[in-house]
């Protein structure tokens, strides 16, 4: 598949290769001696955007079971793991999972076409609950806790973000709000969510990074220790590639890539501009005392339900055209609904390998300089899991390719979960889906165990010790997907409007701009 006109010479230049093999060899094939001293007091630290925070169907609510509190729990320190918490109709900023279920509580499994103008209505009274709640209400003032979070994710954030913004940045854009009619998305929510993040209880504090703060908790060990973190994730770089799909076009980055102010206008960055910030973040992570770190790839932005592949692919990794979840094949039309082609997406997956290439580097360097960093290839993670792209399509496969190994808990499930839409039977359960939500760019809970036992995976063959919450060791590291499942309202019972509701989705993101105004605000 060719290369649209415009593509960065870079891009171009990657896609005369073959495309990247994923790594799954943590250590990237180069061997460390960990000469550990002492007892870390902080046992894991996660500096990233949306997929760490704990991001669920457009909202950041059950932080409890994010990436980050699920290796805690397993660790045995989830009571003292450190984190932010988000309370009200369904978080911040726009739980559409809650949404859907108001609707079916109201409407039923069904919304009848003469219904749909009340159920826009109720769509707006709910959007404004929620906005009184965070602009007006008790979340308008964010806690103020006198220690450092753990879990040091916002999102919506860059590199860039994570470089550069502070408590006292967000705090300042968090303007005197206006209860607008038109527009009901809560005003700046991603700085509001990022302050119960961020440590302000002090100015010396309000003016930190998140890489700051988790340097304060790396230097926080006595001299028999060697350093205050055991083990630190970065996952880092998604939004700088995933407006592609969530804002359906492709805007390479600018020279002023480093304005704060600027580079959202762009939705991909070129690979000479992410090797520049990406240098940036690993020399402060550097600088961060902790025993391991792991560093996590990019995933392809494709692969996502939130953009609909149609066509024919028969052979290909790409559909000809990428769309909205609520667009199908006999509706879609290419001059009026909002699409990416497939040379686009192709470009965009070329330019992710870069990044990809640049973090796995980034790995070897530093084991190379005898740092115990690893590698997670979550891209290569997401490929294997990937139903559309490879699993239904036998000729699309790479020679590398084999199908992910679900957990018994999840491969027990009737239908088994997948990188599909999600949508309901119509009799309380699913049809298709369970990996992704339903903002299709975010993962289940589920999901996010399976991203939690890659981590765990990685922290127990460096040696790190997991206990019961009793202080006895544990003979195994696996994630304890029963629990998961228990608290996975999308995967045990699903709202049954979903497929109905999809007409909704569209009509409110023709009329009120919703979701395009959603997904343009960063996740």
């Amino acid at each position: 598949m060719g290369l649209p006109e415009g593509t960065p010479k870079e891009v171009v230049a990657q896609a005369a290769e073959p495309p990247r093999v994923p790594e799954f060899d943590p250590t990237v094939g180069v061997t460390v001696n960990v000469e550990a001293r002492g007892t870390p007091p902080h046992k894991f630290v996660a500096i990233g955007d949306s997929l760490l925070q704990g991001f669920q169907s457009a909202a950041v609510y059950r932080t409890d079971v994010s990436v980050p509190a699920i290796v805690a729990y397993e660790l045995g320190v989830l009571e003292s793991f450190r984190y932010p918490r988000y309370g009200g109709p369904g978080g911040l900023p726009l739980n559409v999972e809650l949404m859907l279920r108001r609707l079916e509580e109201r409407y039923g499994p069904q919304l009848k076409p003469w219904e749909i103008p009340a159920a826009l209505f109720t769509l707006r009274g709910f959007m404004d609950e929620v906005e009184d709640y965070w602009e007006r209400g008790p979340g308008a003032i964010a806690p103020i806790i006198g220690t450092y979070n753990h879990n040091l994710s916002c999102y919506g954030w860059d590199l860039r973000d994570a470089l550069e913004k502070t408590a006292a940045h967000c705090k300042a854009r968090v303007a005197t709000p206006s209860d607008n009619l038109l527009d009901q998305i809560v005003e700046n929510n991603g700085d509001r969510a990022a302050m119960h993040v961020y440590p302000h209880w002090a100015p010396t504090q309000e003016a930190m990074t998140l890489l700051d703060a988790a340097a304060a908790l790396g230097d926080d060990h006595d001299d028999d220790t060697d350093s205050g973190i055991e083990t630190l994730v970065v996952f880092l770089g998604s939004n700088n590639a995933l407006g592609t799909v969530t804002q359906l076009r492709v805007a390479w980055s600018g020279d002023d890539f480093r304005d704060l102010d600027r580079k959202g206008d762009y939705t991909i960055f070129r690979p000479e501009h992410f090797d520049a910030e990406f240098a940036e973040i690993v020399a402060q992570v550097r600088r961060i005392s902790a025993r391991h770190v792991i560093l996590c790839t990019i995933p392809h932005v494709t692969i996502a339900p939130i953009a609909r592949g149609l066509g024919d692919k028969s052979g290909s990794r790409y559909f000809p055209y990428y769309t909205r979840p609520w667009i199908d094949e006999q509706h879609f039309d290419a001059t009026r609904d909002e699409h990416i082609t497939g040379e686009e997406a192709h470009a965009v997956d070329t330019a992710i390998d870069h990044y990809n290439n640049t973090i796995q580097q980034a790995v070897a360097d530093a084991r190379a300089d005898g740092r115990d960093w690893y590698l997670l290839d979550v891209a290569g993670v997401l490929e294997r899991l990937a139903a559309r792209r490879y699993r239904d399509d036998l000729q699309a496969r790479p020679a590398w390719w084999t199908p992910y190994p679900l957990p018994p808990a999840l491969a027990a499930l009737d239908p088994v979960p997948d990188t599909r839409f999600l949508t309901a039977d119509g009799k309380g359960g699913r049809a298709t889906g369970g990996l992704f939500s339903l903002d299709g760019v975010h993962p289940t809970t589920v999901g996010y165990g399976i991203l939690a036992q890659e981590i765990i995976g990685i922290m127990a063959s460096a040696g790190v010790e997991f206990r019961h919450p009793n202080g006895t060791v544990r003979t195994d590291t696996t994630v304890d997907f029963d629990r998961l499942v228990r608290q996975d309202s999308l995967v045990q019972s699903p709202p049954q409007n979903i497929d109905s509701a999809l007409s909704i989705l569209g009509w409110a993101d023709e009329v009120l701009d919703v979701f395009r105004r959603l997904l343009r605000r960063g996740v």
